[in-house]
């Protein structure tokens, strides 16, 4: 018998006895509560004991409601009282108060120096100039568009990721878009669909097509060219982008729990009610590399020549070389190919899929990049690198590894207000912003949440362009993965992708004397599927430390 079983039956026996006395001979509001509160005790332990189905609460009776009550807010605790600014995940405490002061304009300075262990393992860093310049006017934007394409599009250096209607609110999708509008940049709709709330304030959107193909599916939820070519052709859609997988969950498809389907969500994907909205792991339209881009030349041409993509997260390499043969044999190139790293997050996504699947984008974006310049495309294909980014080394970074421009999800929901409760599957999204209870959707003020979405992506382009200007660059595309530094395990400094050399011009076409383990990839990877054994054996190649330095 543990204590508090004893306590209990001590509590059943003397304590009723002596509370019931104390209230019969000397009656009072006291003798009362002091009576009530030992029956209700004995009536929950009652229950504990015989009827619980927690063990817990068989051994521990009534105190373990204690436990689960300071369960209940225990992410709260950790995160008001206990964690440092440097320490939390995904985004920590100076991640998010760097979010919210300059989506409020108010001053985004540290003191007394740097909370960061500088000499940490795998510590990212840049070095900078003393002749230190400005990156001019022309170099601010970047044009999205290939040989094919005949509405090329001009793109800020930070923009909207890929959020749908029904996993955001639509004040959340509202405040998103006119923040996209005044500031500027592009506003990515997410799977699920093009929704009244992306249109209503006219910012520019790229429009996403998952492997549900909501808002372009048939009754039978087959790809439909007339529903698209609506869409599609609407002014306010200025890119498309074709959904292979994402770094969240790579492998699965999309979730959304009934539980956030409206009858309007429905209607916009062509889904019921009834049940979670669940769409495949594959494109049915994109079941090998050649259908792939068989689909990006029909969006392209139903579309009347605007910008088509595809996103995905990496994960064996040789597979994405499949796609890169592909263009090759087939002559078709997608004017952009959006990275997605494993770093990225989701409203739902099963626990071994967010830990242990997929590339990082930093990765990914410098694998990718290789490839492109190896197979002699790179200048016709537009990069952009998605997956945390919170900070304008953030992007930095992902544009010194490959990225043309950036895309960003949490932390533009954090410029509306999010605080990370991490409660986005439960549809009890405390700032309403991940929810579709209209109580608490309609919480979001849409013209502040907007204005601060655009002093977000505004005040970290500036600072953008300070660190670039810091490092004596005027253009951001004079970056390079040489110049992005990361830290060893004995202290020393190595540039990125030292351990994988960037491929030379043409160097895959040519078979230039591949260096592993581009020599392993590249000869097993096929256009016809997408699936490349992995028989490879990773392993650290031999390299002089101080040729790096």
């Amino acid at each position: 018998m543990t204590l508090m079983q004893r306590v209990y039956y001590v509590i059943l026996s003397f304590g009723n006895i002596i509370s019931l006395s104390c209230f019969w001979y000397w009656p009072s509001k006291t003798t009362a509560i002091l009576s009530l509160f030992t029956l209700a005790y004995s009536l929950v332990g009652f229950y504990d004991l015989k009827f619980s189905k927690h063990s817990l609460n068989r051994l521990y009776p009534v105190v373990a409601y204690i436990r689960y009550f300071l369960e209940s807010f225990r992410g709260e605790i950790q995160q008001y009282f206990i964690a440092n600014n440097t320490e939390e995940t995904p985004f920590n405490r100076e991640q998010r108060s760097l979010v919210y002061q300059r989506s409020k304009n108010v001053r985004d300075t540290i003191a007394f120096g740097t909370q960061r262990d500088l000499m940490a393992t795998n510590y990212l860093s840049l070095w900078h100039s003393l002749s230190p310049t400005q990156v001019t006017e022309p170099h601010r934007r970047v044009l999205i568009g290939g040989r094919d394409c005949l509405q090329p599009y001009s793109a800020d250096y930070l923009n909207i990721s890929a959020m749908s209607f029904g996993a955001l609110s639509a004040n959340a999708i509202e405040a998103l878009n006119l923040g996209a509008k005044i500031g500027g940049f592009y506003h990515n709709t997410g799977e699920g669909g093009v929704s009244p709330y992306h249109l209503k304030h006219g910012g520019d959107l790229v429009w996403q097509i998952g492997s549900g193909l909501f808002g372009c599916r048939n009754a039978q939820g087959q790809f439909d060219s007339e529903s698209f070519t609506q869409i599609a052709l609407k002014s306010q859609v200025k890119m498309i982008e074709i959904k292979l997988s994402q770094g969240a969950k790579p492998g699965h498809g999309g979730v959304l729990p009934k539980a956030k389907i409206t009858q309007e969500i429905a209607q916009i994907r062509g889904v019921d009610t009834h049940q979670d909205c669940v769409s495949p792991a594959v494109n049915p339209e994109c079941q090998t590399p050649k259908d792939l881009l068989a689909f990006v030349q029909k969006l392209r041409n139903l579309s009347q020549g605007k910008p088509v993509g595809f996103k995905l997260c990496i994960g064996n390499p040789a597979e994405f070389l499949a796609i890169c043969k592909a263009m090759l044999e087939t002559n078709i190139l997608p004017d952009f190919i959006t990275i997605d790293g494993a770093e990225g997050g989701t409203g739902a996504a099963p626990v071994e899929f967010s830990n242990r699947l997929g590339l990082t984008c930093l990765e990914s974006l410098y694998l990718v990049n290789s490839a492109l310049i190896g197979c002699g495309i790179r200048d016709k294909i537009t990069l952009i690198g998605a997956g945390k980014t919170a900070s304008s080394f953030d992007l930095v970074s992902k544009i010194a590894v490959g990225a043309d421009v950036v895309n960003a999800a949490r932390t533009m929901m954090m410029a509306l207000g999010c605080i990370q409760s991490l409660s986005c599957n439960t549809n009890m999204c405390p700032t309403g912003i991940a929810t579709q209870d209209d109580a608490r959707g309609k919480a979001i003020d849409v013209p502040i949440k907007s204005q601060r979405v655009a002093n977000f992506q505004r005040n970290t382009i500036h600072n953008f362009f300070e660190l670039i200007g810091s490092m004596g660059l005027n253009n951001p595309k004079s970056l390079t993965p040489e110049m992005l530094k990361r830290r060893t395990q004995n202290g020393l400094l190595l540039s990125y992708g030292a351990l994988v050399p960037t491929l030379k011009e043409n160097a895959l076409i040519n078979n230039d004397h591949l260096d592993y383990p581009w020599s392993q990839w590249w000869p097993r990877a096929s256009s016809e599927q997408y699936t490349v054994n992995q028989c490879d054996m990773l392993k650290p190649p031999k390299i002089d430390i101080r040729e790096h330095l």
